[in-house]
């Protein structure tokens, strides 16, 4: 049978291909006739469709290979938001995508679509269907936001149709689905260890959670869309599933799904938030003598307690997104992926 030959401009590159969002978007990329290069520091996974490129992101040297002849790249390269080093979110996120921008404009290629974060204007404090233009977070909530901010703000900035090079951000919050090392390992982990047994506030906050697949196909969207004097050029778009969901009901299905209780007893938000603030600051002051990395922080109680939720009003108007999963259906495909972290009987 004759082999269909792709264009040319169906040719991408996926940086941080290996990691969990990048290995789902290279996936529905295949699947719908893109010839996929991916660049990342390690080698994920095998697809005897995809070329591979290792390197460093910093060096445009290791990077150049990996876009020859692409037409559009997508950034979700990032260290783990968990992740406390400082040094590193500001060497990936932000000179990292420095270098990204310089070899993509060297490489010739047309389109840069960056996976940015809809916490890049949250500060901890209630965020109701949140639009694009709400102003960047003056006082972030970790090093990961503060140092997208700066990615973003990068990115944006080169857009410059008169050098064919058109650059667009997506917003995604509360990624979630198979193969993530993230939340549900990392709930799962505090489940057994017993740290699950509260709910932070009176639990009524909503929260966006978005699944995977939907977060792709808003970065293939933007990618289709984008184009020279459209309203995309130089623009962020929040992509989430566009159902919000109180934060602790979702916690809740996922560990009972699982097989772990739900948490039950409840505290205020302000106290759990002083706490928080006073066991970091007394981190602080162990530091040199003892090194911890706690779970427990101000950040996290903001996230678990507030209302964060973005509007996608504007995705649905110039990329005619919406949701490809929704949310019940989301939480029943990402269960069924978790067999090995099944409370045992």
């Amino acid at each position: 049978m004759a082999t269909r030959l792709r264009p040319a401009s169906k040719k991408c590159t996926v940086i941080g291909g290996s990691g969990f969002l990048g290995q789902h978007m290279v996936e529905h990329l295949v699947g719908k006739g893109y010839a996929v290069n991916v660049f990342d520091i390690r080698k994920g996974f095998d697809h005897d469709k995809v070329h591979f490129f290792l390197g460093d992101l910093c060096r445009k040297e290791d990077l150049l290979p990996a876009l020859e002849g692409a037409t559009v790249a997508f950034h979700c390269a990032s260290p783990a938001p968990s992740s406390n080093n400082r040094d590193l979110f500001y060497k990936v996120n932000y000179l990292g995508t420095k270098v990204v921008i310089e070899a993509c404009r060297e490489a010739g290629v047309q389109k840069l679509v960056l996976t940015s974060s809809a916490s890049v204007v949250f500060e901890g404090t209630d965020i109701k269907h949140g639009l694009e233009d709400l102003p960047y977070a003056k006082n972030p909530i970790d090093y990961y936001t503060e140092t997208k901010i700066l990615q973003e703000k990068e990115v944006l900035s080169a857009n410059d149709p008169e050098g064919k090079f058109l650059t667009v951000a997506i917003r995604p919050h509360g990624i979630f689905g198979p193969r993530d090392p993230q939340l549900v390992p990392i709930l799962v982990q505090a489940a057994k260890s017993g740290k699950m047994k509260f709910i932070i506030g009176d639990g009524k906050n909503l929260v966006d959670f978005t699944y995977v697949e939907n977060v792709v196909h808003g970065h293939i969207l933007a990618a289709e869309q984008l184009q020279r004097d459209s309203p995309l050029c130089g623009k962020a778009f929040h992509i989430t599933n566009d159902e919000p969901i109180p934060f602790w009901e979702f916690m809740s299905r996922i560990l009972t799904g699982l097989g772990y209780e739900a948490p039950r007893y409840h505290i205020p938000y302000w106290l759990a938030y002083y706490l928080a603030l006073l066991f970091s600051l007394v981190l602080m002051l162990l530091r040199p003598f003892i090194a911890i990395n706690p779970t427990f922080t101000p950040m996290r109680v903001a996230l678990a307690g507030t209302f964060h939720y973005y509007s996608c009003e504007r995705a649905k108007k110039h990329l005619g997104y919406k949701p490809l999963v929704g949310l019940d259906e989301a939480i029943e495909k990402t269960l069924r992926s978790y067999p090995h972290l099944h409370r045992t009987a």
